[in-house]
């Protein structure tokens, strides 16, 4: 049997329908055939088990997969590699098969938290390559890695500058200017005050901070005042 049989049996010994008919309402598009339906922790569990097989190649290597499981799957061992090169060359493989909000958002590699010198320099082609996803993806690593101690002022307007119909990319970016404004409000606030977000982000993005608890009331009352009606 090979691996990749090996793993969907597994799979669908982990199955839980309910689950899959709830995940299938989460994700736009998707369908239940589509889907098998194997909890996080699950897959987890299973993706540790995977990074210690000499074998798991050939999983990573066959795209793209029949199911989101096997997706989110792979989207965890790749999370989970220790060498930043060979981690990079997995993820550059797998991202333009990514096809969901949810396998995007749930992939962040650990080995990025060491390496944050090398990652912008692929985040910068992530956020230039017109695929959903791949665009998303970059957004959500700027986002992560370099809102902290790694700030610098040319991120937020790099991200300003990604204008497009498509919206999970704005939801993405309205996100990272949330989160921007938690943890550097003042480099980030003029973003809003003078408007310099694509129409379909800056609405969602003042939406997003009054929302998070880590923005503190006054902010929020501030930023109300900045929303744009529709016409």
């Amino acid at each position: 049997m090979s691996i990749k049989d090996e793993i969907r049996e597994e799979l669908f010994k982990l199955q839980d329908i309910k689950y899959r008919d709830f995940q299938v309402k989460l994700i736009p598009g998707s369908e239940p055939d589509s889907m098998i339906g194997v909890r996080t922790p699950a897959l987890r569990d299973l993706a540790k088990k995977l990074q210690k097989r000499d074998d798991t190649g050939e999983f990573l290597e066959d795209l793209p997969h029949k199911y989101f499981d096997e997706d989110q799957l792979h989207a965890f061992i790749i999370s989970g590699m220790k060498d930043y090169e060979k981690c990079v060359e997995a993820l550059e493989a797998f991202l333009p098969f990514v096809n969901n909000w949810a396998t995007c958002d749930q992939m962040s590699p650990s080995v990025f938290k060491k390496n944050r010198d090398k990652l912008t320099e692929r985040i910068e082609t992530w956020l230039d390559d017109g695929r959903i996803y791949v665009v998303r993806f970059g957004i959500g690593m700027l986002m992560e890695h370099y809102l902290d101690a790694d700030f610098k002022p040319e991120y937020p307007e790099r991200v300003a500058k990604i204008v497009s119909d498509e919206y999970y990319i704005n939801m993405m970016s309205a996100w990272y200017f949330a989160t921007a404004l938690a943890k550097q409000y003042d480099a980030v606030i003029p973003y809003i005050t003078e408007h310099r977000l694509p129409e379909g982000v800056h609405n969602r993005a003042i939406q997003k901070a009054v929302e998070s608890r880590r923005i503190t009331p006054e902010q929020k009352e501030y930023l109300k005042t900045f929303r744009v009606k529709k016409k």
